[in-house]
């Protein structure tokens, strides 16, 4: 089989599996990253929901020979590194992982790790272009919650969007 090499969570790994496996796949049982879940396997739901150089992107739905050497991929378990120690909060979270725990969000979670990688994608690029995170930015999130926490996720990412 072909190896396949990209960054994870600020290290770079290689793996040794066919091109036509899909990225999380590769992530949950080649590599052992939990935090992408499987929801749907069609791009739909976005439990999956991770980052690719920055901008999120569904690893459920991209084969793993579209990942390039240099690409950057980060999960929820990596998110913490890419904030400043002084943007970090007092349990050393993401400020997005943060205010998920001050509005109290989750209720069974599994859909949470995808929200909240969806969350900080779309603050980032509010913030690239030079405006708050608008109405019409939080109905683009299409992140599947079960328990239909949206209002909670909504405010979290309000209050999130203020330490990053």
């Amino acid at each position: 089989m072909p190896e396949q090499s990209f960054i994870l969570n600020g290290k770079k790994v290689t793996v040794d599996v066919a091109d036509n496996v899909r990225m999380l796949w590769v992530l949950r049982d080649r590599l052992g990253v939990t935090g992408p879940k499987y929801g749907c396997g069609i791009n739909v739901c976005k439990a999956c929901t991770s980052h690719i150089n920055g901008k999120a992107f569904n690893p459920c739905a991209v084969p793993v020979s579209k990942v390039k050497e240099t690409d950057e991929i980060t999960t929820i378990e990596g998110l913490p590194d890419t904030a400043s120690e002084d943007q970090r909060g007092p349990n050393g979270l993401h400020p997005m992982q943060e205010a998920w725990l001050e509005r109290d969000v989750a209720q069974c979670g599994y859909c949470q790790p995808g929200q909240i990688m969806a969350a900080v994608a779309v603050v980032r690029r509010a913030q690239s272009e030079g405006h708050e995170v608008t109405e019409e930015d939080l109905d683009g999130i299409r992140n599947i919650c079960r328990c239909g926490t949206y209002t909670r996720i909504r405010e979290a990412i309000r209050t999130g969007e203020q330490s990053m």
